[in-house]
């Protein structure tokens, strides 16, 4: 789903028959996670962690905090990690060193909640 105010339909976006919703998240600084603060959502999301039109690219420590935030609202087990959409309305070079640093905050962000996981079970 593309940008639109999420807040105001979170219940219809519940109801939809869909397995997993994938949504813009990145030009809102937030806003849809504070969405996910105050309500639940029970099914899987990919949330948008950088603006693909944006010529800035973020750092991986950005996009690692953008994905700490949302697991904290959202079950890791249930969250999706993927840029914005329009990835297919850029040239490769464009793409390559954010969806680097997408995948590197990936990287980060699960090693860090798998030692989580081991320090609870000990």
């Amino acid at each position: 789903m593309c940008y639109c105010e999420f807040q105001d339909f979170m219940g219809v976006i519940s109801e939809l028959d869909a397995d997993v919703i994938s949504v813009e998240s990145s030009r809102s600084h937030g806003e849809l996670i504070a969405s996910f603060e105050r309500e639940s959502y029970d099914k899987q999301i990919g949330l948008g962690v950088y603006d693909i039109h944006s010529p800035c690219i973020p750092s991986v420590e950005e996009m690692a905090s953008t994905i700490e935030r949302a697991i904290r609202v959202i079950d890791p087990a249930r969250f999706w990690i993927n840029p914005d959409c329009g990835l297919k309305t850029r040239q490769p070079a464009e793409t390559i060193a954010p969806i680097k640093h997408m995948v590197e905050a990936a990287h980060r962000v699960r090693a860090r909640l798998s030692r989580f996981q081991q320090a609870s079970k000990e």
